[in-house]
């Protein structure tokens, strides 16, 4: 029998104590249906997120669409939760679901902080929902605390609905009700082949008048429940067997009632109701104030903003965030092991059953770009991390297992888990091979003073491997093997910055080899990929790739939607050839490039966008079809009819960076990026790219990847190079061997 316990709360103003823990009424029973429809995970606009600055709290929260959405633990790579929000009724005529019912504000109280408040208005004006978000910096939790304001004097009941996805899937998860609050616990195979069992912990300062444990789209579902009849019939402590579980809990609320929620996580389960219970008695104005300090400590320790953003309030804000979003992604068990973005994209259309990895794993690529976003931002003790990471926990030593190929000594994978290629399976760290990496490691090196026999030893092992392997490879959008400007610059400057190393250590021999191929490629590279004979322009001008190393040929390059002359295909690759100092800016080869970047031609081959207010953004390259369907909004992989990739923020930084190179003003492209970020800040992998439609509007985020890591830093990257009145990132080391 569940005791009752006495509500230390007054009828109405119903404010009530974060550390009182009264018990809900007796419910009894166990839910039999199983086992529930499938899981899937929340989109990937991100519109909040967070975790402490400490390692004491390995949890990640992220916020979409209004609620909670994937929450990390214990590595930033392993979501528990597809998402979790309010359930409002009336008791007779409605049921609401936050999500779908409410207009959404997210606010900012303090910029040098992520911390968010959101603030979700009934549609129908008869509700608020206000939450502030937090983690525990002692404890995994993530702490809540929520004003329910009755807006037209009406009697709701409120509801808590949780649906778990333990241990990175939602079909296998079990939960149940302790007496106090709700349990729910998942064993999944991740890495290394190791079963990892998640527990987490629910509890309310109010208590739960009501609960309940089912199967998701069930008859035990909570919400399904109440759809029926606008009550709560079944109120089981526990489900049969496992499945894809939801939770439910119902909080007593009056016309304005405060309550605080701790999620609290562990392996077991005394550890995830030990760490609920125990940030839920320190209260949320104390965890909150710690929580906010430790960001504000952070950011105190960077540079200062820079004059490029720090008169207006959207570029500043979009800065800060950018440099406390880079903090986020590093994982607290593995330092300098920074995902690409705490995100699935399209992940409402994406299966939750089992483990996605999304963008929460580590490319080596975008851990550069954030690193050097960082060394702009004065955070050079991530960067070092980052550059450690690489070569300790993902170089590969001796030939291993990639999927379908395998990965030669010397390489990098195309990604892996937070704890790198030990124990990782094949799939886990991807294929192929694509030496843009590989050069990108040595450089990160060489940006940080990894100058020791040690470090070199594996160096000298990448660099022999790029002479021997390059200059062709995957390029950086991982779809395509040939020869790419962008991938071939990397290698070049790669080879340089090994250069470098090798002279520190007293081996010229490796650096004269490396040196001199590194020279003759920057000499052959304009007659593999320059073509004379192409669609745009002036007919000469770089492609994005070449197989055969001959431009002109009548080699063609297919998408889904068709296949298409190599030498008609542009993208951005080349800029790359300025920013890493292996070309003048005023190359006249470059800046004919430039030209068909900007061509008009249909919605689909042109790659530049002006938005009404001026912004300029730009597409990957023509036929893209990584994004959206236009007609159904549905995500890539979908299949969707009509799916085009959109327009991507990253790029108008990088095409910022090439105008400051030649001394012209990046400012509408600094400024690009900062608008094209959502109401938490963060700059997206993605915007819309025409007309507005039901579910996006021009300029602004689709359901990819928001914050994408690699456009963050290159936010910070272009802000502080403006000041500069250089690009910071363009290696010293290249500039001295390609003097202009």
């Amino acid at each position: 029998m569940i005791r009752w316990k006495a509500l230390l709360a007054c009828a109405g103003a119903g404010v009530l104590l974060s550390g009182a823990l009264p018990a809900t009424a007796q419910a009894t029973g166990t839910a039999t249906d199983c086992c529930g429809s499938g899981a899937s995970w929340a989109t990937g606009n991100k519109s909040a997120l967070g975790t402490s600055t400490t390692t004491t709290s390995p949890l990640w929260f992220t916020v979409a669409d209004g609620v909670t959405s994937e929450v990390f633990y214990p590595r930033a790579d392993v979501p528990n939760m597809q998402d979790m929000q309010f359930v409002i009724t009336d008791g007779s005529t409605f049921v609401d679901l936050e999500r779908d019912a409410t207009n959404h504000v997210v606010t900012m109280p303090d910029e040098k902080a992520l911390q968010y408040t959101v603030t979700n208005t009934a549609k129908s004006g008869k509700y608020r929902i206000t939450t502030d978000y937090a983690t525990d910096p002692s404890r995994p939790t993530l702490m809540r605390n929520t004003r329910f304001q009755s807006l037209d004097g009406g009697s709701y009941r409120l509801y808590l609905l949780a649906n778990p996805s333990m241990a990175g899937g939602g079909a296998n998860d079990n939960a149940w009700w302790d007496g106090t609050g709700l349990l729910a616990s998942g064993t999944e195979t991740l890495f290394g082949g190791t079963a990892t069992t998640v527990v987490s912990a629910l509890r309310v300062s109010t208590g739960f008048t009501a609960h309940d444990n089912g199967y998701s789209g069930a008859a035990s579902d909570c919400l399904t429940d109440l759809r029926a009849d606008k009550n709560l019939n079944n109120q089981f402590d526990n489900i049969s067997g496992p499945g894809n579980v939801v939770q439910c809990g119902q909080i007593p609320v009056g016309t304005d009632t405060t309550f605080t929620t701790a999620l609290g996580y562990g392996a077991t389960t005394a550890a995830a109701t030990s760490t609920a219970t125990g940030s839920l008695s320190s209260g949320f104005s104390a965890t909150a104030t710690s929580y906010r300090q430790g960001w504000n400590s952070y950011v105190a320790s960077l540079k200062p903003a820079p004059a490029s953003v720090s008169s207006d309030t959207q570029r500043r804000r979009a800065y800060y965030v950018a440099a406390m979003a880079l903090k986020t992604a590093e994982d607290k068990q593995h330092p300098g092991a920074s995902v690409a973005g705490l995100a699935t994209p399209w992940g409402n259309f994406t299966n939750g059953d089992q483990l996605n990895d999304g963008y929460h794993r580590v490319w080596g690529r975008d851990l550069y770009q954030q690193a050097t976003g960082l060394l702009a931002a004065g955070d050079s003790a991530q960067a070092k991390r980052m550059a450690q990471f690489l070569w300790n926990s993902q170089w590969i030593g001796s030939p291993t297992a990639g999927d379908g190929m395998t990965y030669s000594a010397g390489s990098f994978p195309r990604y892996s888990p937070v704890s790198g290629v030990a124990g990782a399976s094949a799939q886990q760290l991807g294929c192929c091979e694509q030496l843009d990496q590989d050069a990108d490691a040595i450089l990160l090196a060489w940006l940080t003073g990894l100058t020791d026999a040690s470090m070199y030893a594996k160096v000298k092992t990448t660099a022999n491997h790029i002479v021997a392997t390059g200059p062709d490879t995957t390029e950086r959008w991982e779809e395509q093997y040939g020869k790419s400007p962008s991938s071939v610059a990397a290698e070049i400057a790669g080879l340089i910055a090994a250069g470098a190393l090798a002279r520190a250590n007293g081996d010229t021999a490796s650096a004269t080899t490396w040196e001199s191929t590194a020279d003759s490629w920057r000499t052959s590279l304009a007659g593999w990929t320059v073509t004379t004979s192409g669609y745009w322009g002036g007919r000469t001008y770089y492609e994005r790739l070449d197989r055969a190393g001959n431009p002109n040929d009548g080699s063609t390059i297919c998408f889904d939607e068709g296949c298409f002359y190599e030498h008609d295909v542009t993208d951005f690759g080349f800029l790359d050839l300025v920013r890493l100092g292996i070309r003048p800016a005023n190359d006249a080869t470059i800046a004919n490039s430039v030209a068909p970047t900007a061509a008009a031609s249909d919605g689909n081959s042109a790659m530049q966008v002006t938005t009404p207010n001026g912004d300029v953004y730009f597409h990957r390259y023509p036929h893209d079809n990584y994004g959206e369907s236009t007609s159904t909004c549905n995500g890539w992989p979908a299949g969707g009819a009509q799916r085009f990739g959109r327009l991507w923020p990253v790029l108008s930084g990088e095409r910022g960076q090439y105008e400051l190179a030649n001394g012209r003003s990046a400012a509408v492209y600094l400024k690009s990026m900062a608008d094209s970020a959502n109401d938490g800040y963060f700059v997206p992998e993605q915007v819309w790219d025409r007309a507005d439609v039901g579910c996006f509007g021009l300029g602004r985020p689709t359901g990819s990847a928001g914050p994408l890591m690699w456009a963050e830093g290159q936010y910070l990257r272009l802000a502080q190079s403006m000041d500069a009145g250089h690009n910071l990132d363009t290696p010293s080391i290249v500039q001295a061997r390609y003097p202009f």
